[in-house]
């Protein structure tokens, strides 16, 4: 697995305009109305040259917003001054949350992690938040987990009864269709 602690402020720019480029240029992004997304933060992939192309270009971004239960509701994104600084050092849209259900309705989930290996399961903090947002799309919506390079892992990470997979992997250097158990 790569390791996120070496990457300095210039690796992670050049690595988030890379996961951008990689990014627009998914089928499902570029037919895409409304996408999910979420603020990247520390050494996390960055998202912020993605989410504010995906803006210009028209689409609604919604962006999670951490419950007290590690459940996620959404706002929309209006911009980087509708953002404010949330519990865990997240940034969060300002405005009236549209619910836990809004993800629903979304047509593409960009969503982070740690790690994912080639059959779909995802290595996320712990708290299981994305793994109830999957259990809610049950398969319905393609979703991408963001990465850095080297966090697609040819080893099996270990799935919980509640580790949901998904369906593809981004990094900077590409995508990555993965294979979810049935």
């Amino acid at each position: 697995m790569a390791n996120r602690s070496g990457l300095d402020a210039r690796a992670l720019a050049v690595g988030a305009r890379a996961l951008r480029d990689v990014v627009l240029d998914l089928p499902d992004v570029a037919s895409a109305q409304r996408i999910a997304a979420y603020v990247s933060v520390g050494d996390e992939p960055g998202t912020g040259p993605l989410i504010e192309d995906l803006s210009e270009q028209g689409k609604e971004i919604i962006l999670p917003i951490l419950c007290p239960d590690f459940d996620l509701d959404w706002g929309t994104y209006r911009g980087p001054a509708s953002l404010a600084s949330a519990p865990r050092g997240l940034l969060e849209p300002t405005g009236v949350p549209a619910g836990v259900d809004a993800i629903t309705e979304v047509d593409v989930v960009l969503l982070p992690g740690l790690a994912v290996d080639r059959h779909g399961t995802r290595l996320g903090k712990g708290a299981g938040c994305y793994d109830r947002v999957l259990a809610r799309l049950a398969g319905q919506v393609p979703t991408y987990v963001l990465l850095h390079d080297g966090e697609v892992l040819d080893i099996p990470i270990p799935r919980e009864p509640h580790d949901v997979p998904v369906e593809n992997a981004v990094t900077p250097s590409g995508a990555h269709h993965l294979h979810p158990a049935k």
